[in-house]
């Protein structure tokens, strides 16, 4: 299928999820962008909120996405400037001799073998003098094997700022600005008609608007390692255009290297996939993140081909009724069996 009508296509697709699902009250709308090469078009599909349109340049709080759009590509940075090495224990970085995380890696932490505690849960640090590194390294370890953790990429974050003696925020601002992303942003954003809500978390009241959903994140000042970051449909395919571009060889912050090691497998995650370093890698070469909010980038390196969907699914509770059928939907468009050879 020639990429202009694979465009068209993909676009027709997932625009009917879309209008699907807002029609249902599932949601109230939604953006995508659809991309291959160089072009790239953007679908925008009902509101925000009850009142205002959603459009390509209406911020989104991309939640875990945010382990991929910031962590993990400055993780690359510092392992090329040879601040960070994958395999060094969490001794190395931190104040933890003698506490069972120590000998933690940040390629552990990336593939989610880490054995870190699986409860992101951070309330009970809130008011202590102790470290939240130290104190994430400090709980027993689980059971070896793969297990999803938000602590390891809360842990990665500090670690960053630590090593590089600045804010996660400054640095992925950093990184954004080269890489072309204009209106990616950790918050707090201003209230405004550009920038999605999320959850009403107590009906009556206003919902989160502006700054992050994710309660860990929250307690952080809104900026971690796992959560907290704000994007665009025209930035999430800026993104993923640069990373298809340094994938395949060329010039940019996170080294070409890098990104191809980790989007090979690594882990066996489970249900015909496994994780990379960071990302969820599918039999059919597609490599994939969600964020919990209603937000996904999924991305087939071998054909170019990327769709980035950015929604609020949580405005209205988190059931997030119809976000795997959205998610599916985008996955297949990537999938190289979707791929005909129609000249």
């Amino acid at each position: 299928m020639r990429d202009g009508d694979w465009l068209t296509e993909t676009g027709a697709r997932i625009r009917g999820v879309l209008k699907v699902m807002v029609d249902a009250g599932w949601l109230p709308g939604g953006a995508a962008v659809i991309g291959t090469g160089g072009m790239w078009e953007f679908v925008a599909v009902g509101r925000i909120d009850e009142i205002h349109d959603t459009a390509p340049d209406v911020a989104y709080d991309v939640a875990s996405l945010t382990k991929v759009m910031a962590t993990w590509p400055l993780v690359g940075q510092a392992v090329a400037e040879g601040m960070l090495d994958l395999d060094a224990p969490m001794s190395e970085y931190l104040a933890a001799d003698g506490l069972p995380g120590a000998s933690v890696t940040t390629r552990q932490i990336l593939t989610h073998t880490g054995r870190l505690n699986p409860v992101t849960w951070l309330e009970r640090y809130v008011g202590t003098d102790q470290d939240l590194a130290e104190a994430i390294l400090a709980d027993p370890l689980e059971e070896p094997g793969y297990r999803y953790v938000d602590r390891g990429f809360i842990l990665l974050g500090l670690v960053l700022e630590r090593l590089y003696g600045t804010g996660l925020d400054r640095l992925a601002a950093d990184l954004w600005d080269e890489m072309g992303m204009r209106s990616t942003a950790f918050g707090p954003l201003a209230r405004s008609p550009g920038v999605a809500p999320t959850e009403r978390r107590l009906p009556g009241t206003a919902p989160t608007w502006g700054v992050v959903h994710d309660e860990a994140a929250a307690l952080m000042g809104g900026v971690a390692g796992h959560a907290g970051a704000f994007t665009t449909a025209i930035d999430l395919g800026a993104f993923a255009r640069e990373l298809l571009r340094i994938h395949e060889g060329g010039d940019g912050p996170v080294p070409p290297s890098f990104v191809r090691a980790s989007w090979r497998p690594h882990v066996d995650a489970g249900q015909r996939l496994w994780r990379g370093l960071g990302w969820l890698v599918t039999a059919e070469g597609v490599v994939y993140h969600n964020g919990f909010t209603g937000t996904s980038l999924f991305m087939h390196p071998e054909s170019s081909r990327y769709v980035g969907v950015l929604t609020n699914a949580v405005h209205y509770g988190r059931d997030r009724t119809g976000l795997a059928d959205l998610r599916a939907a985008a996955r297949s468009a990537v999938s190289p069996q979707s791929h005909d050879s129609t000249p």
